[in-house]
């Protein structure tokens, strides 16, 4: 949790500090949006009490606690720790843990509802496991930023591809053949995927892992080769369009 209070920290920089001073029920609701996003998503998808994920006292004290560690203590104290790189590494590692526990549940909690529909599964566990990025939009709007572009469906972020990918995983072990592998074995390999990637990003710079599939998937049957020909081939004919023109000349 720490992590996500950083998440809602780290979007108020450089004005984080004067704006929990000035608004502090408005960065309490947009922390809590951000750690509880994804249970109130899913809820709301399934027909379910949106607010029931806030009925666990216990992880909702903790919540608050890490929000107030991060933006009240003394000179910044609770930020910088969390921000030294030791600890991040530790609060990123076990996110990423948390995160494949959150996608599995998901999933598995929608297959008990909807036993043949694999899209919403997969849609239910996407979002479940990274539900604070497809709230981003309305998580800013509470504390007064309207950033209409900051759409998760728009520009998925490698968290939200990474569980669109878990899930898909989890549905083919639970409701197909062919995966053999115990499922022991698979969640261990989704978490170690999971996390591997996390600290690649905080350490590395690697971002998004993705993009060189995307673009050769892109490029192969989405329209890119097309694309590039028909530029290829207009060019080519005003080429000799002009050459035309010259010899009329």
């Amino acid at each position: 949790m720490s992590s996500l209070g950083l998440t809602v920290g780290d979007t108020l920089v450089p004005g984080a500090h004067a704006f929990s001073r000035k608004h502090p029920m408005s960065c309490w609701l947009s922390t809590m949006l951000v750690v509880f996003a994804g249970g109130m998503l899913c809820n709301g998808l399934l027909g379910e009490p949106i607010l029931a994920p806030l009925k666990n006292t216990g992880q909702l004290i903790v919540a608050t606690v890490v929000w107030y560690v991060v933006f009240y203590t003394p000179f910044d104290i609770g930020y910088k720790a969390a921000k030294f790189l030791p600890i991040k590494l530790v609060c990123a590692a076990m996110k990423e843990v948390y995160r494949c526990k959150k996608v599995y549940d998901g999933v598995s909690h929608a297959a008990k509802l909807y036993p043949n529909a694999y899209i919403i599964m997969i849609l239910i566990g996407t979002l479940k496991g990274n539900g604070a990025g497809f709230t981003k939009l309305f998580e800013r709007l509470i504390r007064g930023v309207w950033t209409p572009t900051a759409m998760e469906f728009m520009q998925p972020s490698f968290p939200t591809k990474a569980c669109i990918v878990a899930s898909i995983i989890f549905v083919l072990d639970k409701k197909t053949d062919i995966i053999s592998a115990p499922h022991a074995l698979v969640y261990f390999g989704i978490v170690i995927f999971f996390v591997y990637f996390k600290l690649s990003s905080v350490l590395l710079g690697i971002h998004d892992p993705f993009v060189p599939f995307e673009n050769l998937f892109c490029a192969l049957f989405l329209g890119g080769i097309w694309d590039s020909l028909a530029k290829l081939l207009g060019r080519g004919g005003n080429k000799d369009e002009k050459v035309d023109a010259k010899k009329k000349d």
